[in-house]
């Protein structure tokens, strides 16, 4: 196989790997959003399937004898010479390293949003209570 296209392969495993699809799906509110996400864990498994089973696989190398008795020695073997100085260039990721700071960081912001808006509801439900104390 190709480099970049075990690449690929490799990638889509461990990010199907690292997704966390019933934490996501504990977030969302309406039927619509779940029906939503539905559809794109629907659509990532069938992708990934698909990545995982046809693009893993190597190719069934070229039987060149077998087109030398019908097409005659020269013209095979110019054929190969240029089949195997095809080269395929490897993926070189440029993208992720500039961003990569930038999604943790908001990941920490995140995460302190998170905790803000948990104290906020407990506080709010405490004045709740307290209201409903009052009656």
């Amino acid at each position: 196989m190709s480099g970049s296209g075990k690449k690929v392969v490799d990638v889509a495993f461990k990010a199907s790997k690292n997704i966390d699809w019933e934490g996501m799906a504990k977030l969302l509110v309406s039927d619509e959003a779940r029906k939503e996400f539905a559809t794109l864990r629907h659509t990532f498994d069938e992708v990934n399937s698909t990545l995982q089973t046809k693009f893993s696989q190597e190719p069934e190398p070229i039987d060149w004898e077998y087109y030398r008795k019908g097409i005659g020695s020269r013209l095979v073997d110019m054929y190969k010479e240029a089949y195997e100085s095809v080269e395929i260039p490897k993926f070189v990721d440029t993208v992720t390293p500039q961003y990569k700071p930038k999604f943790d960081a908001l990941l920490v912001e995140l995460k302190e949003a998170e905790e803000k808006s948990l104290k906020e509801s407990e506080r709010l439900e405490k004045e709740i209570a307290e209201v409903q104390e009052l009656k």
